[in-house]
Parts: structure tokens; C-alpha cells; sequence
């Protein structure tokens, strides 16, 4: 197929994540004051867009605290450069099964297991212009550990994003996941056209290699917007693959901790990064408002307290 580049890319930074790096390096912010200022000196390097988990404040462990989200969101609001928030939607559908001989009862300590709206709670309130939907049940690294998402949870969820005037970023980990999203835009429960995340090299979903890129590039429909990542020393090379297969690029501490071999990052130096490669192949640095005019946003205030 012809190379189609995109020439206006732009940026999102996934600032923190819902991994066990807290204590990897010192950049990872942990406190809803650290993800915000994270998150602002990411917007001031160049990402129009921020993605944003929160995190236990002493321990770095992953949240769903209500407060945490909603003091991220206020600061990020409040700071003195403008962003598009995207705050996360993922939370809350994790199970740890038993031993492989005894699968039941679950791990009670590490499974995470609620419902639609209470994952949806924080998105309510906060009212980002942004959350993601992850669209798909998948095996991830650990051995008996399970993200799910089944289509009864998906339908739900979207829905409530839809009716929140919320748009979903839809987070495909494997071909089959864009199969539901589209069959979800099919059926009203999500707007078309959609904006897709392209999980790369996550373990146990689509491998990173550039065949399996461009399957997944193949399979968004053509007027849907899409970006793509991978992890660790993958992350630059893959701004340069999405830029050239046609899409926008994701870096950040979620996914990547290191600048360089042996430098640890920070998020505003791995979107300073990015710049300099989407600048040097010829594309262009899309900035808050223009992302909010492609995709249709609306910056709201959250909700009153």
C-alpha cells in the first residue's frame, strides 16, 4: 500500500499508568498534585492531549478514588496552559483467579471487580473531554490475571459516555477488539466517527511488529482518527511508524520510562522527544484546539461539588 503520512499529528502523554513502576523510577508521579504538574509540563513540551490514572499518594499503588481524580482535573484546569483531559475508564474490571487447580475463589486482595456506573463515577463528575474504553477481555502478562470487559460491560459504559457527552478513546489491544468498536458505532451505542488507540506489544494482545501494526491500521474505518504506541524501547520507533502509516502517537511514563538506554524520563522530555521526530519527518505539532475541532470536543468545567 502507498505510504500516506500524516502531516498534523498530534500528541497525547500517558503520564501515569496502572503499573508496578512507582518505585522504578523517581519520575513517575504518584500524588493528584504530581500527576497534574506531570501533566501540565507535558502539555507545555507539546501533547495536546494528557492521559491520566491516579495513584495511591504513599504507596504509588493504582486508585479509583473519586477525590484523586478530581483534584488532578482541577488542577489541570486550573494551570496556566491549555490541554485535553483524558482520564481513564479502565479500572475496576480486573479479576486474579485462585491456583491453576483451583481458579475459585479469586485472589480477593488483588481482583477489582465493580460495576458500570461505579467505573464510570469519576468521569461524571470530572467530566473530561476524554475517557477510554477498553474494548475487549484480554489476558495480560501476569499468569492468572485477566482484564475483562465483556460486551454487556462495554455496552453500558459507552452508553453512559455517550450520554455524558464524553468521547470514548477506544483502547484496541488485538483485531478483534476494533470488530466490537465498529460493531458498537453500528448499533448507536457509541458516535461515529471514533477515536482508536492502537495497543501495541502489550502481552497477550497484538504483537508489535509492523505487519501486525498495519492489520490493525487496516481494520479502523477511514474517517475514524487513531493513534498508536508500544512499550519501553519501542515507544520512539513507534512515533515514527504512526506518523507514517497515518495516525497520532502516544508516549509517556505509562509505557516507557527511559529516554535513552540507561537516562531515565521524565514525561515532558519523552514528548520533546516525539516532537523532534514528528518535526524531522516533515508533520506538523497539532495543539489543543485544533484536536478539540477534529474530534468534536467540548471543554466543560467538571461537575459543582
Amino acid at each position: 500500500m502507498p505510504l500516506q503520512m500524516n502531516r498534523d499529528v498530534f500528541i497525547t502523554c500517558a503520564v501515569t499508568g496502572s503499573g508496578s513502576t512507582q518505585d522504578r523510577s523517581p519520575h513517575v508521579p504518584r500524588s493528584p498534585e504530581q500527576i497534574a504538574n506531570s501533566a501540565i509540563e507535558a502539555a507545555k513540551a507539546g501533547a495536546a492531549v494528557v492521559h491520566c490514572h491516579v495513584r495511591d499518594p504513599e504507596t504509588g499503588k493504582p486508585s479509583r478514588k473519586l477525590e484523586y481524580y478530581r483534584e488532578v482535573t482541577d488542577r489541570i484546569r486550573d494551570a496556566d496552559v491549555d490541554v485535553v483531559l483524558n482520564l481513564t475508564a479502565g479500572m475496576g474490571g480486573d479479576i486474579v483467579f485462585g491456583s491453576t487447580e483451583s481458579p475459585f475463589p479469586v485472589n480477593e486482595d488483588a481482583t477489582d471487580m465493580i460495576g458500570a456506573s461505579e467505573r464510570m463515577a469519576h468521569i461524571r463528575e470530572c467530566l473530561p473531554e476524554i475517557c477510554t474504553l477498553d474494548c475487549g477481555t484480554m489476558n495480560f502478562a501476569e499468569a492468572d490475571y485477566v482484564m475483562t470487559n465483556t460486551p454487556g460491560m462495554l455496552r453500558a459504559m459507552g452508553s453512559m459516555m455517550t450520554e455524558l457527552g464524553v468521547k470514548p478513546e477506544i483502547e484496541a489491544f488485538d483485531t478483534g477488539h476494533l470488530w466490537l468498536a465498529k460493531q458498537l458505532v453500528e448499533e448507536g451505542t457509541l458516535n461515529s466517527p471514533a477515536l482508536v488507540q492502537l495497543c501495541m506489544g502489550i502481552p497477550w494482545g497484538a504483537p508489535n511488529d509492523l505487519n501486525t501494526l498495519m492489520a490493525m491500521v487496516n481494520n479502523v474505518p477511514s474517517d475514524w482518527t487513531w493513534s498508536a504506541f508500544s512499550l519501553g524501547r519501542d515507544q520512539m520507533p513507534y512515533v515514527a511508524a504512526a506518523v507514517l502509516a497515518g495516525g497520532n502517537v502516544r508516549v509517556g511514563l505509562e509505557d516507557n520510562l527511559f529516554l535513552e538506554k540507561g537516562v531515565l524520563a521524565t514525561n515532558a522530555q519523552l514528548v520533546e522527544k516525539s516532537v523532534g521526530i514528528i518535526e524531522g519527518l516533515g508533520g506538523r505539532i497539532m495543539g489543543p484546539e485544533a484536536v478539540r475541532e477534529k474530534l468534536g470536543l467540548t471543554k466543560r468545567a467538571p461537575a459543582a461539588k
